[in-house]
């Protein structure tokens, strides 16, 4: 099975780290945010990525083709002139498509149509989200349901204090509670179908695409309670690379 992922948007609110870099090159603990992403799925022996570029393509294309020479370890023979690293990688199968600058999600996805059009159902996920969802039951799910899409609920913390004050304007209570409401995060599984919803380029797969199947009834949500954490701002950064270099990234399960 094939993972597709969005790796071209801007990336505006991060703005302190995509000056320079794509979102997904982003590092935590060392390593691309999208690298965490497609290590986490190859655990579920999905090894076939296809990687939707724009912003700062050659960026990611240069990461990649140069990805044995960030070995941990590297040895040299000057005589035979080879070079042995660890190669963790080695059973990867990474498709780069560059799908335009501007191009928005649906039009990034549908540019790969080539590459996932004869599959029975492919997989999809952003560049910049984490979570320990397990992939293996979100499958089960999406066969069970028998819908063209299925996505992950997820219920994120709120950016906002919640805050009480009582009449003299004093704050008697401080908090940073879950929504109560589910939002889309992402990790979704879907059948090819799904492009015969995206008219091109200028399709946000997130508008016109998924209302038409919403009123079709041909979208089915996992809910998910678990760790889920996307990398919008530099707080959300900092808050992933806590977890890492502490020892808690729920996501490392390698």
């Amino acid at each position: 099975m094939k993972l597709v992922i969005f790796a071209g948007g801007y990336g505006s609110r991060l703005s302190e780290e995509t000056q320079k870099i794509p979102k997904p090159m982003v590092e935590i603990g060392g390593m691309p945010i999208i690298w965490h992403i497609m290590k986490y799925y190859s655990l579920f022996g999905i090894k076939d990525f296809v990687i939707c570029l724009g912003y700062k393509a050659n960026i990611i294309k240069s990461f990649f083709l140069n990805y044995n020479n960030l070995s941990k370890k590297i040895i040299i023979n000057l005589k035979n002139n080879t070079i042995v690293g660890d190669n963790f990688l080695d059973d990867w199968n990474i498709t780069l498509v560059d799908t335009g600058l501007q191009t928005q999600t649906g039009g990034r996805l549908k540019r790969v149509k080539e590459f996932i059009k004869n599959e029975e159902y492919f997989y999809l996920t952003y560049g910049d989200g984490l979570s320990d969802v397990n992939i293996n039951e979100l499958t089960k799910f999406f066969i069970k349901e028998n819908k063209i899409c299925t996505l992950t609920a997820v219920k994120p913390k709120n950016r906002f204090g919640i805050i009480e004050i009582d009449k003299s304007h004093i704050v008697t209570k401080f908090q940073e509670k879950p929504t109560n409401d589910w939002v889309n995060g992402g990790f979704f599984i879907m059948k090819p179908d799904i492009l015969e919803y995206i008219n091109g380029d200028d399709t946000p797969l997130e508008e016109e695409p998924m209302r038409n199947l919403t009123k079709k009834k041909e979208i089915s949500a996992y809910k998910y309670e678990g760790f889920w954490q996307c990398m919008d701002t530099l707080k959300d950064k900092n808050y992933l690379e806590k977890l890492w270099s502490g020892g808690e990234a729920p996501w490392k399960n390698w």
